[in-house]
């Protein structure tokens, strides 16, 4: 038994108050009062605060500090520990609603809406009430499967969300392992093309490139080329600046003013389009406020040009297909990539914070090998 009683507790006078294997009771000179565990560690001393009376009673204090010193004497962190997310593993609805509310700050408002609207309304009658570490390919393939071909990009973007859910679980330890990624992709079958961006399938892009390499090297070719290298949107690409591009680091940095979801973006450079923009610079020093790919009297080209190039080449397709070419030869080609390291390299709303933050320079490493991996496969 302690020093400390369940009375002695609630009357006690502004101080530190022992109970005995290194737990105190601290009372501060307003009346607050919280817990105190005080362990040795590798021979050193280490106070760590268990939280408030209001949190813990005194039984639950005594049990909480029995359970740390444990992992103290097996060697174990018990700061770690006592920060690691112990409640029982969520459902899918209860893990949603965690991971909204964690990453909402990141998004605008409509899209941290619509997250939660679709999967509530596509995954939650399937997924809703199962335990996270449970979900499989075979359950999002329930759910996926039936819209997969009849509302494609809807499809796509449910399945990114419910990736993201489930990594989330994987980085709060509900789950063993990320999302499934390669599982899915050979049980969906081939979406047919979108009525909104004609993508051209993938395994004739390098053909394509091939040719457009082959032609005259005009502006409009070269931006739809660098497009296609760095599966980076029209806009994009048409505003693109030398001032953007880090040639050391082989980065592009993109600024919130040229992206979709107004928010700075990097887009690390496989050789194809190092060598690209080497070729367009070589002979002259460009400002770092010129375009890298002017139009007509310096100004910016128009989507119109792009399109103009594949309607040239006989092609029917649009440039921003292109991102889906790529995503389609990801998923398919590369499996050892997780979801979200393409998603990122798309720069969709799949944030950092998805996974631990010790993850985040093997993250962009990740996609540097995506990209390079692209451009060794065009």
């Amino acid at each position: 038994m302690g020093n400390l009683t369940a009375l002695g507790v609630k009357n006690a006078k502004p101080g530190r108050h022992g109970d005995g294997a290194g737990l105190y009771l601290l009372v501060k000179p307003s009346g607050a009062k919280s817990w105190l565990l005080r362990v040795q560690k590798g021979g050193k001393r280490r106070d760590i605060g268990l939280g408030s009376l209001a949190a813990l009673s005194l039984a639950e204090a005594r049990e909480k500090a029995a359970e740390l010193r444990k992992h103290a004497l097996n060697g174990r962190d018990p700061i770690a520990e006592r920060d690691r997310d112990n409640r029982p593993t969520p459902t899918f609805r209860e893990a949603t609603k965690d991971t909204h509310e964690a990453l909402k700050s990141g998004w605008i408002a409509k899209n941290a809406a619509v997250f939660l609207k679709s999967l509530e309304t596509y995954a939650y009658p399937k997924l809703g009430g199962l335990k996270v570490d449970t979900i499989d390919a075979s359950h999002i393939l329930g759910v996926l499967t039936p819209i997969w071909t009849t509302k494609p990009e809807l499809a796509r973007k449910l399945r990114m969300r419910i990736g993201q859910v489930l990594n989330f679980s994987h980085s709060k330890g509900w789950r063993s392992a990320e999302a499934p990624g390669k599982a899915l992709s050979v049980g969906l079958p081939r979406q047919p093309k979108g009525k909104n961006f004609a993508a051209m399938p993938y395994t004739e892009v390098p053909t394509f490139v091939g040719d457009l390499q082959a032609g005259t090297p005009t502006s409009g070719r070269r931006a739809l080329l660098f497009l296609i290298f760095t599966a980076a949107r029209p806009g994009e690409v048409r505003f693109a600046r030398w001032g953007q591009i880090d040639f050391i680091k082989r980065d592009w940095n993109r600024p919130a003013e040229i992206m979709k979801e107004r928010e700075p973006h990097t887009i690390t450079l496989n050789s194809s389009a190092i060598a690209l923009l080497e070729e367009i610079k070589a002979g002259r020093t460009p400002k770092p406020v010129d375009l890298i790919f002017p139009g007509p009297r310096g100004n910016p080209l128009s989507d119109m040009t792009l399109r103009k190039v594949l309607r040239d080449a006989g092609q029917q397709f649009d440039a921003h297909g292109f991102r889906s070419s790529f995503r389609d030869w990801a998923a398919e080609r590369m499996h050892s990539i997780p979801d979200a390291v393409a998603e990122a390299a798309l720069a969709h709303a799949v944030l950092d914070r998805v996974v631990r933050a010790y993850k985040r320079t093997k993250f962009l490493e990740m996609r540097r090998k995506l990209l390079e991996a692209w451009a060794q496969y065009l």
